[in-house]
């Protein structure tokens, strides 16, 4: 069999582009913002990460300017060798401290992150407890450690204990779980899991990619957010959200930082965060701390979204907590596509959520929300979301 039998097979793109659905590569031509030019019309962004609107904040724009002038457009090598500038280190320091961990070490992307933190850390003979649900980049960091992976039923505590159970009481074991899931918006259940750990014997690592600026106080994350910072082993986030930016990072007790920058081959062989992206990150953070009144809004927005499409009819999936990611049930893979199509020609984008992340009978289009989103904004969205979803077969 050929090599490439399998890309000329893959036809399903193709085919959805034929029917006039295909969801994906749509071109931005404005900033990232509450309001895009995608495509050369207007469109009410409800599909970005950009949980503090923080992209577009001037500040942050300001610094990653100045860092070009004052660095030059890239490190050209790794941190490990000569890509070390004084502004990753400040933006460690400084996040460790807003973290309230030991310390912390950045990566160029927060896909590399899990890469590089979870195959250095477990290893031969050594077990990962992994969430149904996790991100794709915790799976594919499970696969390039040599540890065993075992998956637990999404939130599930009976079905992770069972597991752990099974275990060696002595050997090395991590649970690993978002703190909040990217998909659903759900939050972990972080104090089960961590006493779990303990009873166990066992590590923990939360995946706050989409936690970080959005739950715990002013914006600290999931482990703030249940007063567990001190019980939690290892945090790790990404730059590309709330900090307006791109890269990722570990947080953890200085031992443990120490042993992945000098283990870690995604570390280690990866060129550093661009000096813009380190700037505008860390720009971005200090206006988290300054501002903490912009996380309190995003609650307040997360909050109010959720009504408004319940109160039109709109099948919002539950959660306990009002995160600002909000995902409403469209069932059917060619409904899916159909409304998101039907939306981003009537001026809203948001981003269809399809087979494997969901159950075939459980597609979703997911939406997520910017603390500089308004009221008004909202309710045009609304409108249009409730128009177009009655019109569904």
């Amino acid at each position: 069999m050929s090599l490439f039998k399998k890309c000329s097979d893959f036809t399903a793109a193709e085919e959805a582009i034929k029917a006039g659905i295909y969801p994906y590569f749509h071109e931005l031509e404005s900033k990232q913002d509450i309001e895009v030019i995608m495509e050369g019309k207007r469109r009410i962004m409800l599909g970005s990460n950009n949980y503090l609107g923080l992209t577009v904040h001037p500040e942050v724009m300001e610094a990653a300017i100045k860092a070009i002038e004052k660095y030059g457009t890239g490190c050209s090598g790794s941190r490990f060798l000569n890509g070390t500038l004084d502004l990753h280190n400040e933006l460690e320091v400084e996040l460790a401290d807003f973290l309230g961990m030991e310390a912390v070490t950045t990566f160029s992307t927060g896909f590399q992150s899990n890469l590089g933190i979870i195959s250095a850390i477990a290893g031969r003979h050594e077990y990962i407890l992994c969430d149904r649900e996790n991100h794709a980049s915790i799976y594919d960091g499970c696969r390039l450690s040599y540890a065993e992976t075992i998956r637990y039923r999404h939130n599930d505590m009976d079905d992770l204990e069972s597991k752990l159970k099974k275990l060696p009481l002595e050997a090395g074991k991590l649970i690993i779980t978002d703190g909040v899931f990217s998909m659903s918006g759900d939050i972990a259940k972080l104090p089960e899991i961590v006493e779990l750990a303990e009873k166990y014997n066992a590590a923990t690592m939360v995946d706050d990619a989409h936690g970080l600026g959005v739950i715990g106080e002013g914006g600290r994350g999931t482990a703030s957010h249940f007063g567990l910072t001190d019980k939690v082993d290892i945090i790790m986030g990404t730059f590309s959200k709330s900090l307006a930016s791109l890269g990722g990072f570990m947080a953890a007790k200085k031992y443990i930082v120490d042993y992945v920058r000098h283990n870690s081959r995604p570390f280690i062989f990866s060129a550093s965060i661009t000096p813009a992206g380190c700037a505008a990150a860390l720009a971005a953070l200090r206006i988290i701390k300054r501002e903490p009144e912009r996380v309190a809004r995003l609650t307040h927005l997360s909050k109010y979204l959720r009504e408004k499409l319940m109160e039109n009819g709109i099948a919002v999936r539950e959660s306990g907590y009002s995160t600002p990611i909000i995902p409403f049930y469209t069932y059917e893979h060619t409904r899916t596509l159909v409304a998101a199509k039907m939306l981003f020609e009537e001026g809203v984008y948001v981003n269809p959520v399809l087979p494997p992340a969901t159950a075939p009978t459980e597609c979703l289009l997911r939406t997520s929300l910017m603390a500089t989103h308004t009221e008004e904004i909202l309710d045009e969205a609304v409108e249009i979301i409730a128009r177009v979803t009655k019109q569904l077969p």
